[in-house]
């Protein structure tokens, strides 16, 4: 593996601006896995691990300038955006925080001897541990909540795991800040600064999904790159857990009652979320479905001058801007659909909002317009007038699994007259998260939060937003008949650690 250099590129200019590092070596992956395996034990006190947390927040909320100007010199998403973004990421670390003190995460369940039960139940104590050092890949849309310091390291971390991070190439030198922030919080607790690993260079992913020591792994990003690595992770001596978020169209229907209501309103509020950071969050609406009456008329005509008001932006690097302009081009070729305000690019740099139309039964049946079907990352939707209900609901049948789905409902569809219903039964196959009345962009950080969805939108049924993401990095073990002097603190009768537990079916708190 050749070791080459890493630059910070100007998406802006697509100058480079300072080399940041070189690309790993297949030595330095083994060398970074493992010292995060050797700081494991560090981990082990939960205490230790969330004062870990806040620290590590603080030091980031310290840092936020120098961060946040780094950052924005790599993605141009402005620093606003950002430093919305960095309070995200330090709130994140921070709610982990309290789920390690409260404990329940570890599901302590006990169930004392019953020889007469039928068959008998022995002694049972069961917890969950962690799985060992995960493997995190950064994704290029979220410089803060989904890289070094994002959701899966702060959810691995709070499960007791060590990380190794596969920089983005769109970020590396913010990485390198990150990390470095990241290493000072646990030297500050007597944690070994290899609790968090970083790796630059796409061979280094490659052989970091390889390694023996890696337990499993958390990945945002593209399907095709995302397949890959679930392959790889799959195709191991011993496969490990891949949790990847590659794609999703996120789909929107609109009633023909909600467009008659407030066809102008969804219309502008569509505009909104599809241009919303140009259009490069996970959960922009790739697809609406509207009617072909009059309603959805008004709906496209408030889109068309909300989105030709919508200003030039830039995307994270020009491979992205490269596959964006071609993306739109091959689909505004297709038959019968029609660009109300072209998407494409502006200038040498920027790209312009914009989107496609194409009435429904093209997408009914398996045909070329199946393009339409896939995700294209950047400022752009299809909107698809549809002729009846039925018509709506064939193309809904053929979607392939998305983070989210959402409907439109008139005030009467939604208080539960018409067939409000019957729509949730119909998306919620379709995706993780399903809305009603709002639009998909805008992932709350919540306990209660669900960030996955079918195939391809994730490639496993967790989350990687809220508190149950802590989830994806633990095992369950079961003690049976093990003296109590031997068994964990956690699975002890006097519960020395004040844990929630449930005992002999029974819930404590």
């Amino acid at each position: 593996m050749a070791a080459a250099p890493v630059w910070s590129v100007d998406p802006r200019t697509g100058k480079r601006r300072e080399q940041v590092a070189v690309e790993a070596t297949a030595a330095d992956v083994d060398a970074a896995v493992r010292a995060a395996h050797t700081a494991r034990a560090a981990l082990t006190d939960r205490t230790v691990r969330a004062a870990f947390l806040r620290t590590a927040a603080g030091l980031l909320d310290e840092a936020k300038d120098r961060l946040v100007g780094t950052a924005d010199a790599e993605s141009a998403l402005g620093p606003v955006r950002l430093t919305g973004e960095l309070a995200r990421t330090t709130y994140q670390l921070r709610a982990f925080a309290d789920i390690v003190d409260e404990g329940a995460f570890l599901g302590v369940v006990i169930d004392h001897p019953d020889p007469a039960a039928t068959p008998p139940v022995p002694d049972l104590r069961r917890y969950k541990v962690p799985l060992g050092v995960v493997a995190v890949y950064s994704a290029s849309n979220f410089p803060f909540a989904f890289s070094v310091a994002g959701g899966d390291t702060a959810s691995a971390l709070a499960a007791g795991c060590p990380v190794v991070v596969k920089a983005h190439p769109d970020h590396p030198a913010l990485s390198a800040q990150v990390a470095d922030v990241l290493r000072r919080a646990a030297a500050e607790h007597g944690i070994p600064e290899g609790v968090v690993g970083l790796v630059h260079g796409f061979e280094a992913g490659v052989e970091l999904i390889k390694h023996p020591l890696i337990a499993a792994a958390g990945f945002t990003g593209s399907v095709r790159g995302g397949r890959a690595l679930f392959d790889a992770a799959a195709a191991r001596p011993v496969p490990i857990p891949f949790h990847g978020e590659l794609g999703s169209l996120n789909p929107v229907l609109v009633t023909e009652a909600a467009a008659a209501e407030r066809g102008e309103e969804i219309g502008a509020g569509l505009a909104g979320s599809m241009t919303l950071g140009v259009g490069q969050f996970c959960v922009k609406p790739g697809l609406v479905l509207a009617p072909s009456g009059e309603g959805g008329d008004r709906l496209v005509k408030s889109l068309t001058e909300a989105v030709g008001a919508a200003a030039a932006g830039v995307l994270l690097d020009h491979r992205m801007r490269d596959n964006f302009v071609a993306g739109v081009a091959e689909r505004a070729a297709l038959p019968d659909v029609q660009a109300p305000v072209t998407p494409g690019a502006d200038g040498d740099h920027g790209v312009g909002a914009g989107f496609l139309t194409v009435p429904a039964h093209r997408l009914a049946a398996s045909g070329a317009h199946d393009l339409l079907l896939e995700e294209c990352f950047g400022p752009v939707t299809v909107v698809a007038r549809y002729a009846d209900e039925q018509e709506a609901t064939a193309v809904l049948s053929r979607l392939p699994g998305n983070l989210t789905a959402t409907v439109q409902l008139s005030t009467d569809e939604a208080a539960g007259d018409g067939r409000g219903a019957e729509i949730l039964a119909e998306l919620t196959p379709l995706a993780g998260r399903v809305l009603v009345n709002g639009w998909p962009t805008g992932v709350a950080v919540a306990p209660a939060q669900h960030h996955g969805g079918p195939y391809p939108a994730t490639t496993s049924t967790s989350t990687s937003v809220g508190g149950t993401a802590i989830e994806r990095w633990l095992r369950p073990v079961v003690y049976q008949t093990t003296p109590e002097a031997l068994l964990p603190p956690e699975l002890r009768d006097d519960n020395p650690l004040n844990l929630p537990r449930r005992i002999d079916g029974r819930l404590e708190h």
